[in-house]
């Protein structure tokens, strides 16, 4: 298969930005359709069809895989969808929002032996390949302490965000990056503080803005993720790895390597948004996936590591509302 014909599901901020890099930044695939209800988007994208429902997408001979970035709460039925239509499948994460359709999606994948890959991209930013190469080669020895940091620079509408967003949508990325970091380890039980700082008012309607979630692994090893709706400093993703060998940090925020003195002190201009700050990891991890459908070969990361981390973010959610300590088998995992 020499250009893969892709179809987007879903064109808002993120879909438009992935919809973009097919067309213009992925070498070996292109963009045929956009399944949107806004008009005007796939002429934009210069994309040859637009549908407004992803079925007529899915049912095009000349789509050979979708990329899903429609709502969350879509992912795991237009999974199930896409798959049984034969389609490899990329999904925007959470891949579901419970464990029972995040086996869903994954058996309708591998019933229909298609490839299916979630965007979590952290795993393709240069900093986190760099640290899991150390871990790999065995130069950072057993990981005993692992961190993992979400800040949003805020400025969207709290009415259009679920209340478990910031476990579900947010520090998942977290949870995977411990993971990820963790080579060969699962979660077994979680802790988490969270409430409304940002605004207080959301608390009222069970918005959670600000969260730290500890997550202690098989092995022994601790992670602790943290995140925030709103940092006035830019948008910050950074990680950590302590082990028993050395210690690797990724990521800080900034927007180049330029540091301005003043007489106001050193000033350091940051990134403003994720599209900024991992751009290239959207890139990557697309192009890792129109590869591996070409070449037939596994997902980097699937549908089991997306239900690997949505178990923990369950358990987060579930300690905050107990009070106490949650194992990952309380929530099915």
């Amino acid at each position: 298969m020499d250009e893969i014909g892709v179809a987007l599901v879903g064109a808002g901020r993120m879909g438009a930005f992935h919809g973009s890099s097919l067309a213009r930044r992925i070498p070996g695939a292109r963009l045929v359709a956009v399944a949107d209800p806004a008009p005007g988007i796939a002429e934009r994208l210069g994309a040859d069809r637009a549908y407004t429902d992803p079925a007529e997408a899915f049912a095009d001979p000349a789509v050979d895989a979708v990329v899903i970035a429609a709502p969350a709460r879509f992912h795991a039925d237009l999974v199930v969808a896409a798959a049984r239509a034969g389609k490899a499948v990329f999904c925007e994460k959470p891949m579901a929002l419970s464990l029972a359709d995040a086996d869903r999606a994954i058996d309708a994948a591998r019933a229909a032996g298609v490839l299916l890959q979630i965007g979590f991209n952290r795993r393709f930013a240069p900093d986190w390949q760099a640290a899991r190469a150390l871990l790999d080669d065995g130069r950072l020895g057993t990981p005993r302490v692992l961190r993992s940091v979400t800040r949003d620079p805020g400025g969207f509408d709290p009415s259009r965000v679920p209340p478990d967003t910031i476990f579900n949508e947010t520090l998942i990325h977290d949870f995977d990056a411990l993971r990820f970091l963790n080579p060969g380890a699962e979660a077994v039980e979680v802790y988490a503080t969270a409430d409304a700082l940002v605004e207080p008012g959301w608390r009222e309607r069970g918005l959670l803005d600000t969260a730290v979630v500890v997550v202690r692994f098989a092995n022994g090893a601790t992670g602790v993720a943290e995140a925030c709706f709103e940092a006035a400093y830019g948008y910050d993703v950074r990680g950590e790895v302590f082990g028993s060998g050395d210690m690797a940090t990724m990521g800080d925020g900034r927007r180049s390597g330029t540091v301005f003195s003043g007489a106001d002190g050193r000033i350091v201009e940051t990134a403003r948004s994720d599209q900024e700050l991992l751009a290239s990891a959207y890139v990557a991890e697309l192009a890792a996936f129109v590869a591996a459908v070409r070449d037939g070969t596994p997902a980097p990361v699937g549908g089991e590591d997306a239900r690997a981390a949505l178990a923990i973010a369950l358990a987060a959610a579930q300690s905050v509302r107990s009070g106490r300590p949650v194992r990952i088998e309380e929530v099915g995992g």
